[in-house]
C-alpha cells in the first residue's frame, strides 16, 4: 500500500501543509515538529509522487541524452554515469541515438517532443553552433568537440593535450615510426582533428619528423575500420613500430589484425587507444589508452543541465574541462 501525504499527516498530528513544506525542504518549520514529520515518513515508508511535484511545476521530470551511437562503447558507458547522476537528483533520463543524422539531430536540439522533455545532453556531429543558435526553448548541455563557444554549456577534456600526452609515451619508449588511425577530413571529425593536432605536438617534442603516410583514415571509429587501417599501414611498406588509435575501438581492431599478421604488441608494435572502454581492460594484450572521467563528465553535464531547468536559463554559457588520466597497459608496456 502505498501511503498518501495525508496518511503522514495524521501519523504526525500536522496539516498537510505542514507535511508538504517538511517534504519540500522549506526552512520555516519547528525542529520539534519536522522531526515528527520525518519520523511518520520514516514508519510509513512515503514517497513523494514526483510526477505531480513535476506537474506542479510545469515539469516533466525527464531530460534526455542525445548520442551518436550507442554501438560504441564510450557513449554507452557515458550514459550509465549520466543515468546514475540524474537519478540522485530525482529525474530520468531518455536515451536517443541520432546516427550522426542532420534531421535526426535537429529533432533531439528541438526537445525531441512537444513537453516530452526538460532538458537535454547533447554530443552532436552534424549541427553547428549556427543551427543551435537557432533554436530555442528547451535548456541543453553540450558534449564532444563540434560544437565549441556555442549557444550552450559545454562538457569536454583537453583532446589536443592528452593525444600529446599518449603520442609521447609512445616517443618515450624509443618507437620512432608513429602511426596514427583515425583521421578524419569531414566536417564531423572534430574530435579527430584535435587528437591529430596532439599526435603532431608530441612528434614535434621528441624530434621526429610527421610522415602522412604513417596517417590512416578511419571514416567511423568502429573495430573494422580499425582493422581496415591496420591492414592498409602495414601493407603500406613503412611499417609502424607504434600506433595511436583516436578510440579504443579502433584500436582493438588494429590487434586483432597484428596478431593475424604475426606480430607481437608491444614487442613489434606498441598500441595505444583512447576513451579507457571496458573492453580494453581485457583485451589480449590490455590496452594502454587515455582515460577520460566519464563519471565526472556525465556529473558536470548534469549538474549544469538542471541549474538551468531550475535557475537563470539566460546566464552566459559556461564551458567545464572534465579531467582525463594516462593509464599505462600491457600494449605498450608488455607483461
Amino acid at each position: 500500500m502505498r501511503h498518501r501525504l495525508k496518511d503522514v499527516a495524521e501519523k504526525a498530528g500536522v496539516s498537510v501543509k505542514t507535511v508538504s513544506n517538511v517534504v519540500n525542504g522549506y526552512q520555516h518549520v519547528r525542529p520539534a515538529t519536522r522531526a515528527r514529520v520525518e519520523q511518520a515518513i520514516a514508519e510509513l515508508n512515503y514517497r513523494p509522487n514526483l510526477s505531480a511535484r513535476n506537474l506542479r511545476k510545469g515539469r516533466t521530470g525527464v531530460i534526455a541524452l542525445a548520442v551518436p551511437e550507442l554501438d560504441i562503447p564510450y557513449f554507452a558507458e557515458l550514459a550509465r554515469h549520466v543515468v546514475v547522476a540524474a537519478a540522485e537528483q530525482g529525474w530520468t533520463v531518455l536515451i536517443d541515438q541520432t546516427g550522426g543524422s542532420r534531421e535526426q539531430e535537429r529533432v533531439a536540439a528541438s526537445g525531441i517532443g512537444d513537453h516530452l522533455i526538460d532538458g537535454l545532453i547533447f554530443s552532436p556531429l552534424a549541427l553547428t553552433a549556427e543551427d543551435l543558435t537557432g533554436l530555442d526553448g528547451t535548456p541543453m548541455v553540450l558534449l564532444g568537440e563540434r560544437v565549441d563557444h556555442g549557444p550552450a554549456d559545454h562538457v569536454m577534456i583537453d583532446n589536443v593535450a592528452a593525444a600529446r600526452q599518449i603520442t609521447a609515451h609512445l616517443a618515450g619508449l624509443g618507437r620512432r615510426r608513429i602511426a596514427a588511425i583515425g583521421a578524419q577530413r569531414t566536417a564531423e571529425g572534430a574530435s579527430a582533428r584535435l587528437r591529430l593536432a596532439g599526435y603532431r605536438a608530441a612528434l614535434t617534442d621528441a624530434g621526429i619528423g610527421y610522415d602522412e603516410r604513417l596517417v590512416a583514415p578511419a571514416p567511423v571509429w568502429h573495430r573494422a575500420d580499425g582493422a581496415a587501417a591496420m591492414r592498409d599501414l602495414l601493407a603500406s611498406g613503412v611499417r609502424p613500430d607504434a600506433v595511436f588509435c583516436f578510440n579504443d575501438t579502433l584500436a582493438l581492431g588494429a590487434l586483432r589484425v597484428l596478431h593475424e599478421y604475426g606480430l607481437r604488441a608491444p614487442e613489434d608494435v606498441a598500441v595505444a587507444g583512447f576513451d579507457d572502454i571496458e573492453d580494453g581492460r581485457f583485451s589480449i594484450p590490455t590496452l594502454s589508452t587515455i582515460a577520460p572521467d566519464k563519471e565526472r563528465i556525465g556529473r558536470l553535464a548534469v549538474e549544469l543541465l538542471v541549474g538551468r531547468i531550475s535557475g537563470d536559463r539566460d546566464a552566459p554559457p559556461r564551458t567545464l574541462t572534465a579531467p582525463y588520466r594516462l593509464e599505462l597497459r600491457e600494449s605498450t608496456l608488455g607483461r
